[in-house]
């Protein structure tokens, strides 16, 4: 990851209704939710759900995909995974004991793909 990719990112997390978005879908995992029941859950509008959901895609922080008339989002975990690995990548001067095991967690954190479903996350 770049250095103005990460920026984007932090950027986008930097708001409290995109970090929540983003929180509930990691939760939800790769088969993602409906942006329906996002708002629902937040108690978000649709209009200002819309900008943040597109906030957070623009940062790759999120995939989407369509299912007949409904969109649905899930947190893209690679984009995630590069995020961590950027902050991590020289963890304490080559003693990544001191970083209590995160490195081996965001390297090891791979979401299941069988739970994904026949019309998984994509892009639009």
């Amino acid at each position: 990851m770049e250095h103005d990719d990460a920026v984007l990112a932090f950027t986008a997390l930097g708001h409290s209704t995109r970090l929540g978005i983003l929180r509930l879908l990691v939760q939800q995992g790769p088969s993602g939710l409906s942006a329906g029941t996002i708002a629902a859950a937040l108690g978000v509008v649709a209009s200002t759900l819309s900008f943040h959901l597109k906030e957070l895609e623009r940062a790759r922080l999120l995939t989407s995909w369509r299912r007949q008339r409904q969109i649905f989002y899930a947190a893209d975990f690679e984009g995630l995974r590069r995020l961590l690995t950027f902050l991590t990548e020289d963890c304490c001067q080559g003693r990544p004991e001191i970083c209590g095991g995160l490195v081996q967690a965001i390297a090891g954190c791979h979401p299941k793909q069988q739970g994904v479903g026949q019309q998984g996350p994509r892009k639009r």
